[in-house]
């Protein structure tokens, strides 16, 4: 591993750069603390160092704070658009039917969730309750929306997942914690008069951004992953 200087990182380097991605998850309750514009416009700037097709850098970021994170919050919750009911008119981010291995592993982390904060298996109001909590970024003090031009094509997107990750990371090494949220998607036509976003960018998702409050349990969910080599085939 290489330092921006294209020097060799040293082991106290590397496990900079392993705990910061390590450590990421999804933050799913937050501090009212807030962030400096200053730190969010270095994430923003670090983040872009991303790799993308011939330079392309496919992303276009909506930040929203204060009132301008209350008005998003108003525009979703108050549409009258149950998540049910919300439809994947622009890009489709699940499978239409789960099959396995990704069946299981949703079914997972949604009852460990619901486990952690004492929501029961058909208690749907309560689920329904704490699905909205994503259009509020959780109480974060930031929320972001992110739109890719829709004449781009799936290239584009996988830069853009890189971009995203980037954000994260660099998040982490300021001590802040990230929840990532395709769940804006379907709300694109709510979205779109409050933050002025043009007819031809495709909402990718949402993303919180803030400090964590650690006393809440859902902040104590840690997902599994499948070991390495159940997914990796080696050919020497």
């Amino acid at each position: 591993m290489l330092s921006p200087d294209n020097k060799p990182l040293g082991l106290d380097d590397t496990a900079v750069v392993d705990e910061a991605i390590l450590s990421r998850r999804s933050i799913r309750a937050f501090l009212p603390e807030p962030v400096e514009r200053s730190v969010l416009r270095e994430i923003l700037a670090v983040a872009s160092r991303a790799p993308s097709g011939t330079n392309m850098q496919p992303w276009r970021v909506y930040v929203v704070t204060g009132a301008a994170r209350q008005a998003v919050a108003d525009a979703v919750l108050k549409c009258g658009i149950r998540v049910e009911k919300a439809k994947w008119d622009e890009y489709r981010y699940y499978p239409d039917k789960f099959f396995e291995p990704y069946l299981s592993r949703r079914r997972k982390v949604g009852f460990d969730l619901y486990g952690a904060l004492g929501i029961a298996k058909r208690d749907v109001d309560q689920m329904r309750a704490q699905h909205d909590r994503n259009f509020t970024f959780f109480d974060a003090p930031v929320g972001m929306i992110f739109t890719i031009d829709r004449r781009l094509n799936a290239g584009s997107w996988i830069d853009y997942g890189m971009f995203l990750e980037n954000i994260m990371i660099a998040a982490r090494a300021r001590g802040l914690h990230t929840c990532p949220q395709a769940a804006f998607a379907p709300y694109h036509n709510q979205l779109r008069p409050v933050l002025g976003i043009p007819p031809e960018e495709v909402v990718i998702c949402g993303m919180a951004l803030g400090y964590e409050d650690t006393s809440k349990p859902e902040n104590d969910l840690r997902t599994d992953r499948a070991p390495v080599d159940e997914w990796t085939t080696f050919h020497d």
